[in-house]
């Protein structure tokens, strides 16, 4: 059986993908190149289905997450905070997993950060 090897892109709409590229390349560090390239370093990757009726995700009408993997959470929540972005104040240990927090972008878009153990 043929099977994926990877994600190999994640594409949103966005009423100014311009701005929405630099906020995420100013506040989290996303360098992607002119045309969206990103190399990401090693890890894991959770890929899972969610109820419909989920809130995980913050809106309703997002039906799907973006995680990114950090060192440092408490670092990048920080220096979400110091940009002015809108960082959940919350944060959750998943023991044997990691620590999540959560920003949302410009866009509306809940992001969940995620450093793993």
């Amino acid at each position: 059986m043929e099977r994926v090897t990877g994600i190999g892109g994640y594409f949103m709409r966005a009423a100014d993908p311009t701005a929405l590229g630099a906020w995420y390349r100013d506040c989290l560090g996303l360098d992607a190149d002119e045309h969206g390239l990103w190399q990401q370093g090693a890890g894991p990757t959770v890929f899972a289905a969610f109820e419909s009726g989920t809130d995980y995700f913050g809106s309703p009408d997002q039906r799907t997450m973006l995680n990114f993997r950090v060192r440092d959470l408490d670092a990048m929540l920080a220096q979400l905070r110091a940009k002015g972005a809108d960082v959940a104040e919350e944060t959750q240990d998943m023991d044997g997993v990691g620590r999540f927090g959560w920003v949302t972008d410009p866009e509306g878009n809940r992001i969940e950060l995620w450093e793993p153990v």
